[in-house]
């Protein structure tokens, strides 16, 4: 059947070779892809929490309606909850590297802001090292220093205390037009200034692995049963029993997954889904 996003908008059909294939995709949860001929490689993979309804949706942009006319045929993976779609996409996304997909790339190096005695650092995050708070997840140095920028104009903090310039005389610029209240030169103390600028940065804190081993998140649909393994925020794997989880293997040396981090860190701290402690 046609779809019509708007009254004025080109009709979009599915390819007849690829109706039957979405009609036979299950109302359930996982992973799809779709392939062009004789290709081995996905030209792209998403998730849903209902396969079909997500592939009949697949019509809302010229850009889609090419490449459904591109693919030849749609596989799929059956998950036992969104949370696994969610993990399953990251891993293949970036193993597989589809051409149609243009986020959850290979993973690349992050920055975060970091604060240890009122001196601001950005350092370097993929590893998560040490045991300071972090705030951001930042793809590079420039971003991470934006932000600290954005917080100064927000607070009137002193770019010379931020470390995003170097000190220049008792008072700074911004403190003499009035942009900064003037920790720089006594009118307010740093230890002020440290609180101000921690509470600005609170809404970008990156929390810490809060339980003291590994975890298994357990998901079922129907008779559909996964227990995701995580271990400081490092997806290990997905297992069907809960015997088979605990003998996963832990993730000592793994490198910090930022995308895994976003779409474990609601699920795990609100525990929305049930956890099993891996001791």
């Amino acid at each position: 059947m046609p779809i019509r996003p708007a009254s004025l908008a080109p009709v979009y059909e599915y390819p007849e070779h690829l109706r039957a294939q979405v009609a036979a995709a299950p109302r359930a949860p996982g992973v799809y892809f779709f392939y062009a001929q004789d290709d081995s490689m996905p030209l792209y993979i998403g998730k849903s929490v209902d396969i079909r309804s997500r592939l009949l949706a697949h019509l809302r942009t010229p850009e889609e309606a090419r490449m459904l006319r591109q693919a030849q045929r749609i596989e799929y993976v059956q998950t036992a909850g969104e949370i696994g779609a969610l993990l399953l996409e990251s891993r293949l996304i970036k193993e597989l590297q589809p051409l149609k997909n243009k986020r959850l790339r290979k993973q690349r190096r992050l920055c975060s802001i970091r604060v240890i005695d009122g001196a601001v650092d950005i350092i370097d995050t993929t590893d998560l090292p040490g045991a300071s708070p972090l705030y951001g997840l930042f793809r590079n140095r420039r971003m991470a220093t934006e932000a600290l920028m954005l917080i100064a104009d927000e607070q009137r903090l002193c770019h010379s205390l931020l470390g995003i310039e170097k000190a220049m005389g008792r008072s700074c610029f911004r403190a003499q037009i009035g942009k900064c209240a003037g920790a720089c030169r006594g009118d307010e103390s740093h230890a002020a200034h440290t609180e101000r600028l921690l509470t600005a940065l609170a809404r970008w804190a990156v929390h810490r692995w809060p339980f003291p081993c590994a975890i298994a998140l357990h998901e079922r649909h129907g008779e559909h049963e996964e227990y995701h393994v995580v271990d400081g925020w490092h997806y290990i794997g997905t297992y069907a029993t809960e015997a088979e989880a605990r003998q996963a293997p832990k993730s000592i040396g793994q490198a910090f997954d930022a995308d895994c981090y976003k779409i474990l860190v609601r699920p795990l701290l609100l525990e929305v889904a049930k956890l099993i402690m891996l001791r």
